[in-house]
């Protein structure tokens, strides 16, 4: 019986999405740049429920995030699997460059990071050939010197996969479908129909976007382009279509024999996209050897039917949501935490770089959020927990004792694009706030005395996400509203989307105050 995915099949800030298929099993992995933990890792046995195992990088040793801004860190991971072992590549572009980590159960542990010093440039990929040789293939500018910005190469290079570095010659094999392209990136090998396939990304991630792909009967070539290339994107669709920046391919096969391909787009309103990118899904067929993306439509849909039982981790007392208690929220869904009765957070939880073992603690009381030194504006760690926005319409409720704040700190609620394009509701030196902080200035939208909204020792905030419209609740009590654009790629820039989370700050001091939240909501 068939089953239908909707896109996005991951909504909200999933972006560069990398898929592998083990027997009946899906992986999805995702980039995280500078928040952590790192990599997010998604598993499904349907393609349409999903529910998230873990994250690949979970401990500081692994990640390195010092000083990076909020767009740099992690980028576009790959996910493989070969031989009883689960391999992720990727580029920490900030400490270190390109590593690979392994497992042998993808929800963990995995191994400290296996740098490939000798592998420069972003994107890389792995593929393990049926010889048993395996493949680094990746990004680095035109080797002949750049010309233009984004005038980068796709390279191969074989990878001695015990020692973890590149063997042999490093040989530059395509530099994109159409001449003088940008950015051609993100790039897969696959072997099929006796070709080897490179597919990738090309003409940067944004309205320009697409998958292209090219083929050659040995693997460091001559490659040869797709006629029909772009095998997929959106923009020839115009600036209003609802779906845009579709590119970011990787693709796998179901034991059925069907093929599937996720990508990356955005779902902007009023040509503003605050959520990031996100996960899509996509069937596609071979026709002449070459792949053709959702035949006699050509453009990603709502809905994909999908050739398999249906799968919902909520029903499978086997799933990893049931095997931990449901410790972590399925993607989507609305969420509802009691942090009392909380004894960890789910792997949902982010937090902004390496942040200090006391940043918090779950004592039976609540969640224990330390004021910390920097405030939300800092290229640093400030005491910030969050989740990802996942939908255009929401309301996030915060509920949190007051009174442990001393003068000069704050706490509160933040929907956050990045620390210079934020959203806030604070309480502050004996007022709560709606404030809007736009290319790193605040502007305060509306104030009220806490003492017209206490309840007790309690504070209760809410953002109103309403579009591109928010507004700001202090107890029912409507400080104010502002519009949102700014928080948007279009105009704070990057790869990220907004998360919205619990704050503490001593703003500039040093504390030992611990703000106690005891809910915390999400609602669509």
């Amino acid at each position: 019986m068939a089953v239908k995915a909707v896109n996005p099949i991951m909504p909200g800030f999933y972006p560069d999405p990398s898929i592998c298929a083990v027997g009946e099993d899906y992986y999805l992995c995702n980039s995280t740049f500078s928040y952590f933990p790192g990599l997010s890792l998604m598993h499904s046995k349907d393609l349409a429920h999903w529910e998230q195992i873990g994250n690949v990088l979970d401990r500081h040793s692994q990640l390195p995030l010092e000083g990076a801004d909020h767009s740099q860190g992690l980028f576009a991971p790959t996910i493989r699997y070969y031989n009883g072992t689960f391999y992720v590549i990727c580029t920490n572009v900030t400490h270190g460059g390109n590593f690979i980590v392994t497992a042998t159960n993808p929800e963990g542990p995995w191994s400290e990071p296996h740098y490939l010093y000798d592998a420069d440039g972003i994107d890389p990929s792995l593929f393990f050939d049926e010889d048993g040789k395996c493949y680094y293939i990746g990004t680095h500018p035109n080797p002949d010197g750049v010309k233009y910005n984004g005038d980068w190469y796709i390279y191969i290079s074989e990878v001695d996969i015990e020692n973890f570095k590149l063997i042999g010659e490093k040989k530059n094999v395509w530099n994109g479908a159409l001449k003088g392209c940008i950015w051609p990136e993100g790039p897969h090998i696959y072997k099929e129909n006796g070709y080897y396939y490179i597919m990738h990304a090309e003409g940067g991630t944004g309205p320009e976007h697409s998958v292209m792909i090219a083929r050659s009967k040995d693997i460091f070539g001559p490659y040869v382009g797709n006629p029909k290339n772009p095998i997929l994107t959106h923009r020839h669709l115009g600036q209003d279509y609802p779906i845009k920046y579709v590119g970011h391919g990787d693709i796998i096969k179901t034991p059925n024999g069907e093929w599937y391909m996720t990508m990356l787009a955005v779902r902007p309103l009023n040509r503003f996209t605050t959520m990031g990118r996100e996960t899509f899904l996509a069937k596609f067929i071979w026709e002449d050897d070459w792949p053709v993306v959702n035949p006699g439509v050509g453009m990603l849909e709502k809905e994909v039917e999908i050739d398999l039982p249906e799968w919902n981790p909520l029903d499978d007392p086997d799933s990893y949501t049931n095997r931990t208690n449901r410790k972590t929220t399925i993607p989507g869904t609305d969420k509802n935490y009691c942090f009392a009765n909380m004894k960890e957070l789910g792997d949902e939880f982010l937090f902004l770089r390496n942040y200090s073992a006391d940043l918090y603690k779950l004592d039976g009381e609540g969640l224990k959020l330390k004021a910390g030194k920097e405030d939300i504006m800092a290229v640093g760690s400030p005491s910030y927990v969050s989740i990802r926005q996942q939908h255009h319409y929401f309301t996030s409720t915060a509920t949190f004792d007051y009174t442990a704040l001393k003068a000069g700190e704050c706490a509160g609620l933040v929907l956050l694009q990045n620390n210079l394009y934020n959203l806030r509701a604070e309480v502050k030196d004996g007022n709560c706030s709606m404030i809007i902080c736009q290319a790193g200035k605040d502007e305060i939208v509306g104030s009220v005395p806490v003492s017209e909204i206490a309840d007790g020792n309690n504070i209760k905030l809410s953002i109103i996400v309403e579009g591109l419209n928010t507004k700001v609740a202090a107890a029912g009590k409507i400080l104010g509203e502002a519009s949102v654009a700014n928080l948007s790629t279009e105009v704070a820039g990057g790869f990220v989307g907004c998360c919205i989370g619990m704050y503490a700050s001593a703003n500039g001091k040093d504390s030992d105050t611990y703000v106690n939240f005891t809910n915390f909501t999400y609602n669509k």
